[in-house]
């Protein structure tokens, strides 16, 4: 559901700011440090997980403020907010129509999906970053897989630590625990490969155009029944006690891209084929949010026109215009964003925000 208003008190350098009046399209200009970007961050608060920057929530508050904060809006006539208070800096809480709610439960009101220039070097850096990357994509759809992905990491640390312990651990324990380990991970595989099957497919439907078209693959290839996990792990036992760490298991997939075009790996191709590849995956994954859910998420591509030649950036509003869904983007110069039809356009200075439509 679109966002028809947006508030933000004492988060990052906004003391008090609120967007009325919001479109299908709506551009923030200004300064690079004006504030742009923090206002994308408080929109991301408002789904599951830990926004587009993942920063501690005590470092979310404005320096300037009462301490806390707390970010809202209003979906039609439903209003959903989060923020801390001063006493609890670090416990995020959410309101939905004024009543206390979960993180999770603000899945069933809005999705969020984004594209920042940090995301530009997910191909070429290490397998960390693609997992999670991979994983924000999943929990779009899913908002049980952080609890998935969580309870499994748990587990592999409670087996990570009996493995470099100086005496061999009870071999009934290491059981227990590796089969919480194979629960959770296999819901965390299969969630996963199901995800880059599904993106696969969307993107086979992409027209060939500006943008690169990528194909997806997980390193570790199929998802692994849970019995299957739980005897890999036994047997390692040894081989792991030596590294004094889990070698094999999902907290070791790596998210694989090659470029079709040219059936060559991401990381090996140019950076403006990289930026498209990242943007059509961002695409696709929209579209699958919104045949899946019913709802179009919200997009918020930070700085994205500048880092694309003018076919390209073309290209990409006209991909944009043509699904649905409320689209957010940042710039320092209004001009990149001229052939954009009817959008509301915001200046952002020092943490002010003005409307100049």
């Amino acid at each position: 559901m679109p966002l028809n208003f947006l508030s933000l008190r004492h988060f990052r350098n906004h003391g008090d700011s609120q967007l009325h009046g919001l479109a299908r399209f709506n551009i923030l200009t200004g300064d690079n440090g004006a504030g742009k970007t923090n206002i994308l961050e408080a929109i991301s608060l408002l789904a599951p997980g830990r926004g587009m920057r993942r920063a501690p929530l005590s470092d979310m508050s404005a320096n300037a403020g009462p301490g806390g904060f707390a970010v809202s809006a209003d979906l039609g006539d439903i209003k959903i907010g989060t923020g801390v208070t001063a006493d609890t800096p670090e416990r995020r809480k959410v309101r939905v129509n004024g009543a206390a709610a979960s993180a999770n439960s603000l899945a069933e009101w809005l999705s969020v999906i984004w594209l920042t220039p940090a995301m530009d070097r997910l191909f070429m850096e290490s397998a960390g970053g693609r997992r999670q990357f991979l994983d924000r994509l999943v929990l779009a759809i899913d908002p049980l897989h952080a609890r998935h992905a969580s309870q499994y990491e748990l587990a592999v640390r409670e087996r990570n630590r009996l493995l470099s312990g100086d005496i061999m651990p009870d071999p009934a324990w290491m059981d227990a625990i590796e089969a919480r380990m194979a629960e959770y991970g296999a819901l965390v595989a299969a969630s996963r490969a199901a995800m880059v099957a599904q993106l696969n497919i969307a993107l086979e439907k992409e027209a060939e155009g500006a943008f690169a078209k990528p194909l997806l693959a997980l390193a570790r290839g199929e998802a692994q029944p849970q019995e299957i996990m739980q005897g890999i792990w036994r047997e390692s036992r040894g081989r792991d006690r030596q590294a004094k760490r889990t070698l094999d298991g999902p907290h070791r997939d790596d998210l694989i891209v090659t470029m079709r075009q040219k059936n060559q790996a991401a990381a090996l191709c140019s950076t403006g084929e990289q930026k498209a590849m990242l943007i059509a995956i961002i695409l696709a994954h929209s579209d699958l949010v919104a045949s899946l859910k019913g709802n179009a998420p919200v997009l918020l591509l930070d700085e994205v026109a500048a880092h694309l030649d003018p076919v390209r950036r073309g290209t990409l509003y006209e991909r944009l215009g043509e699904r649905p869904g409320q689209v957010w983007m940042t710039g320092t110069d209004s001009h990149l964003f001229s052939s954009i039809e009817a959008p509301r356009h915001f200046t952002i200075c020092d943490g002010t925000v003005q409307s100049y439509d």
